[in-house]
């Protein structure tokens, strides 16, 4: 159950997302959320901060090709996987998205690791947003050795910091602690989305849809206001 708490008009709205690298839902949802945002003239309002939830915690290191991923988890063959992956590709290139079928996924605690920190530097979402959209857009390899640092000083953190974290263990609690809350929250996979602890939405919702959530947690537009 998400908490009810009161929001004050014109204040600032805390947009929680859960999501993984390799989950095109997440993908397609992220920015469909996005657009919802931006369609808003108080769209300075809305902070995003991303959260972290491995939808497959026994996925190997080793990158594996993306049917194969798909297989080992859910079982399943690799026609199966490519009918609905085309699917996908159509649907996000309807929304102007470009959509690479060739990707490879493996184990993303590494990166939640990462994300952990550049949250905590205020840039989380931009660091995972840009990682994504470069792995689905076929644009970088995230599983590479060098790609998250300099993913991360693209965005404005330190490359040299994500090569001390991706040598240690920092931030795992966290990543785990994150799934955690978005379990007890409700949450059975990803994306999902919380708006300042007052709406819940499950799944990968249209960008009107997001729009009327948007509502709900921080009130109708200005121009809705005053007309």
């Amino acid at each position: 159950m998400v908490q009810q708490v009161t929001r004050s008009e014109g204040s600032q709205v805390i947009i929680e997302v859960w999501a993984d690298l390799g989950c095109p839902w997440c993908y397609v949802g992220k920015h469909r959320l996005q657009a919802a945002i931006a369609q808003r003239p108080d769209a300075d309002r809305f902070q995003i901060v991303m959260r972290s939830f491995e939808l497959d915690p026994e996925a190997p290191h080793e990158p594996e090709k993306n049917e194969e991923s798909f297989i080992r988890a859910h079982g399943g063959t690799a026609a199966h996987v490519l009918q609905a992956e085309r699917q996908m590709q159509a649907m996000a290139r309807k929304e102007g998205l470009e959509y690479s079928l060739d990707r490879l996924n493996a184990n993303t605690f590494d990166l939640h690791r990462v994300v952990q920190y550049a949250g905590d530097q205020g840039r989380g979402f931009e660091f995972f947003s840009h990682v994504q959209d470069g792995f689905f857009t076929g644009a970088l390899k995230p599983y590479a050795p060098d790609t998250l640092p300099r993913v991360a000083e693209s965005v404005g953190l330190d490359g040299q910091r994500v090569r001390e974290i991706l040598a240690s263990n920092e931030y795992a609690d966290r990543v785990r602690a994150d799934r955690r809350e978005a379990l007890e929250l409700g949450a059975t996979g990803v994306p999902f989305v919380v708006f300042d602890r007052r709406v819940a939405a499950p799944g990968a919702r249209k960008a009107a849809d997001y729009g009327q959530l948007l509502d709900q947690a921080a009130g109708p537009v200005p121009s809705e206001r005053e007309s």
